[in-house]
């Protein structure tokens, strides 16, 4: 169950750090290392939610996964 936990430690650090270059100005919500940040740290979370039985933030991860997919399809097509 370690690796479970620190898929789970990595997926929050991701999509806090992302939030934080947002914030800082250092990353655009359009760019694609943004939103691959929060792609892989929702789905890291996501193992680790699911693990743990956490379905309500399983199922806001899920969807997190779908918001920063969609960003990633809407910044190819620019």
């Amino acid at each position: 169950m370690l690796i479970i936990e620190v898929f789970g430690w990595i997926g929050a650090i991701l999509i806090a750090l992302a939030y934080f270059l947002l914030v800082h100005h250092d990353l655009s919500s359009r760019s694609k290392p943004y939103q691959w940040m929060n792609l892989l740290g929702a789905a890291l979370l996501g193992i680790n939610t699911f693990a743990n039985s956490a379905y309500p933030s399983f199922t806001i991860n899920i969807v997190w996964i779908f918001i920063a997919i969609y960003g990633l399809i809407k910044g190819i097509k620019r």
